[in-house]
């Protein structure tokens, strides 16, 4: 892990904690009500890339703009979006984000930033683009990070968005998890290079390869791609190197991935070296101890008010789609 003389603050360390396991309790809670069959919904795990998600959202505002896909629940929750309202969307019901009718691969909350989740691989990069060229337009300083695995970074979008980025040195992000799968195709199947970052050099764009498993490392990197991006100099790739430990989606087969790197990856959990990490920087155990407690309150809550909430009425279907009728 990286050395922590170049850590950031105690504070912002804490914080960035704090957003890991909010998305790691989430998600244990979600595949455990699937498990017991008080859930009936699609559910893609974020198991093993949790710092990825919290040290990139640490280093932005709420007003940020972020895009990102169907695997979304870690960022979704990491930048800021009310777990009360995350969990109802999820579930679908009238209550959520987009009353229950996007649910997990669409969900939107414009008051936290998250602008857009896109079910379609790859196809976030041009429209975060969109959002970047709309802020510099407007100089409002806002920066937009579009999320995505290896397996997106060979779509025509991924050269077309970067190509454009540089071009006019738009204010945005380019964040890739490369958690070494496409899906079920290993990334040497997929990809015949090194890395994903390699490729910023043909853009003439800056690309940096991190740890996405150590806060210290993902946030350094996040924090200066935004701060580069909001001084106006230009976009970023970064490459967070990670690994997702479990199935692309929740009940899938895992045993397309190799046992030693299936070994690997479970060394490498990024949760318990975060809290060692705090450990020996003298956090008191109590003090990690309490926010994993609020943040198991806080889920209870929001199960609690997901599954008490109504499912959308049929006439809904009528509108936030077409044109709303308008009455004679």
């Amino acid at each position: 892990m990286t050395d922590t003389t170049s850590a950031p603050s105690r504070e912002k360390l804490l914080d960035i904690y704090r957003r890991a396991m909010l998305i790691h309790r989430s998600d244990e809670r979600f595949r455990a009500l699937l498990t017991q069959g008080k859930l009936a919904i699609v559910y893609y795990p974020v198991r093993g890339q949790e710092v990825v998600s919290a040290g990139m959202m640490a280093a932005l505002n709420q007003d940020d703009y972020l895009i990102t896909t169907y695997r979304g629940v870690a960022d979704q929750l990491s930048k800021g979006i009310p777990s009360k309202l995350l969990w109802a969307e999820f579930t679908g019901r009238a209550t959520g984000t987009c009353k229950g009718k996007g649910g997990p691969m669409h969900i939107t909350h414009p008051e936290t930033g998250v602008m857009v989740t896109t079910g379609v691989v790859g196809s976030g990069l041009p429209i975060a683009n969109g959002l970047a060229i709309s802020s510099q337009n407007r100089g409002d300083g806002k920066v937009t990070v579009v999320c995505f695995g290896d397996g997106a970074s060979n779509i025509g979008a991924f050269h077309e968005a970067m190509n454009m980025a540089q071009l006019y040195k738009l204010p945005v992000i380019f964040l890739c998890s490369n958690n070494k799968y496409g899906e079920h195709t290993a990334f040497a199947a997929h990809t015949d290079s090194e890395s994903i970052v390699s490729r910023a050099a043909g853009y003439g764009m800056r690309g940096v390869q991190c740890d996405g498993n150590d806060p210290v490392d993902m946030y350094n990197t996040a924090k200066e791609a935004v701060d580069r991006a909001r001084r106006g100099e230009g976009p970023t790739l970064i490459e967070a190197m990670t690994f997702r430990m479990l199935g692309h989606l929740f009940g899938a087969d895992f045993s397309y991935v190799p046992k030693e790197l299936a070994e690997q990856g479970a060394r490498e959990d990024p949760i318990p070296r975060f809290r060692q990490l705090l450990l020996d920087m003298q956090v008191p155990e109590s003090e990690l101890d309490a926010i994993v407690a609020a943040i198991e309150k806080e889920i209870d809550e929001a199960v609690e008010f997901a599954l008490a909430s109504p499912f959308p009425e049929v006439d809904e279907l009528r509108f936030d789609v077409v044109k709303q009728e308008i009455a004679a």
